[in-house]
């Protein structure tokens, strides 16, 4: 097996089953509250094609894979959810918001747990399984972390939306259209662009990268490792 085939079997089946959770989770927390929008679709299933982005959730994310990146970015298809559905729009709002990566860090335990199973397996196998579980539990993580970013479209943005005073939640939420565009900026396009200048803008390990590292070590604390 090429190391880029491999490469990419110990990554796929992490991606798939972090962001299938992620956006199911959405849904059926819409669905138990009130909105059926995401059900009557059949979005609220573990099924990845109901929720795979070809372009965001393959290509972007096997481009970064394969190339000298140090990040690893990618989208699926956003659950539709009508929150004047929702018996209490601003605090079901939160609730579906907090869902998927409330899922995510939950499959971040899970696959720690399952670490511990990985010496009943036999060498070449232990070690995929291993690398599979390792991924899981860092994309996993990372999803968590990058979507709770208080900035609307984003989850901690409508988290945040749902929380805040009506007159600054307004302000917030009017960020809907543009939000996901700044935060790339910001992330990616901005410190590329700095360092060939000279500029270190690390925003992505300040926002993302340390609380990570903090949620890693915990999560790996308390399943024992």
């Amino acid at each position: 097996m090429s190391a880029a085939i491999y490469q990419a079997s110990v990554w796929i089946l992490p991606v798939l089953i972090a962001i299938t959770f992620h956006e199911a989770a959405h849904g059926y927390v819409a669905w138990r509250l009130g909105d059926n929008t995401a059900k009557d679709l059949g979005r609220v299933t573990f099924s990845p094609i109901r929720h795979v982005d070809p372009l965001g959730s393959i290509v972007v994310p096997g481009i970064l894979l394969l190339s000298p990146a140090q990040f690893l970015f990618g989208w699926a298809k956003p659950v539709p959810v009508n929150f004047m559905n929702l018996g209490h729009p601003r605090r079901d709002m939160v609730l579906v918001a907090a869902a998927g990566p409330g899922v995510n860090l939950l499959l971040a335990v899970v696959s720690a747990i399952l670490l511990h199973l990985v010496p009943v397996f036999p060498g070449e196998t232990a070690k995929w399984i291993s690398q599979n579980l390792g991924n899981s539990i860092l994309i996993n993580l990372v999803l968590a972390v990058f979507n709770m970013l208080p900035l609307p479209p984003l989850d901690g943005g409508r988290v945040a939306v749902g929380l805040l005073p009506a007159p600054l939640a307004i302000q917030l939420a009017r960020l809907e259209r543009v939000g996901l565009l700044i935060v790339i900026l910001a992330l990616f396009v901005v410190p590329i662009v700095g360092r060939e200048f000279g500029y270190k803008w690390d925003l992505l390990t300040l926002l993302i990268g340390g609380p990570v590292d903090t949620l890693f070590r915990f999560v790996m604390t308390i399943t024992g490792h």
